[in-house]
């Protein structure tokens, strides 16, 4: 393998390695315009698309321990990796593959377990990480809220009914 091979080689593991996920998209007919709004929407997302080689991509993958890839790359392909959510940029990638109809979601990969198209357009129509939280911390907060209600209502209604008797007695 060439030197420059061995560089780009390197440079994709790095990012794989440093990313929990990615997702390969084909993005053949799409112009150079296109792709720069894809490139913007996806770092608002957390997220970057690169255009990479099939060849160095695939040796890429399998020195990240990601498995073999022989036979699914084929085509015009770019990848999108990122540090935070699947999800936003699942859905920044359907949303875009929607309005342009170009771009065509491959496969992809969520810590090493690979996801077929339907399943990352699964999560796509999830709703974001912090979202998920706060419905989940809804969840946990309301049983407590609960308790202090009726753990409080005895003696609120003892304090009326002492009230009253005040305000009608005296």
């Amino acid at each position: 393998m060439r030197a420059e091979k061995k560089i780009l080689t390197q440079e994709y593991l790095a990012r794989l390695n440093a990313s929990p996920f990615f997702i390969v998209v084909n993005y053949q007919g799409l112009k150079v315009g296109h792709l720069t709004e894809l490139r913007k929407r996806l770092q608002k997302a957390g997220a970057e698309v690169h255009v990479v080689k099939n060849s160095i991509f695939r040796i890429a993958a399998k020195e990240a321990g990601v498995g073999d890839m022989n036979g699914t790359l084929a085509g015009q392909l770019a990848v999108v990796t990122g540090q935070k959510d699947i999800s936003v940029a699942a859905k920044v990638v359907k949303t875009f593959g929607a309005e342009f109809d170009k771009l065509k979601i491959q496969f992809g990969y969520l810590n090493n377990q690979r996801l077929q198209q339907a399943e990352i357009l699964t999560l796509a129509d999830l709703p974001g990480l912090e979202v998920l939280r706060s419905k989940f911390l809804g969840v946990l907060n309301a049983p407590a809220t609960k308790l202090v209600v009726l753990l409080n209502t005895p003696a609120t209604q003892l304090a009326r009914v002492l009230q009253a008797r005040v305000d009608k007695g005296d």
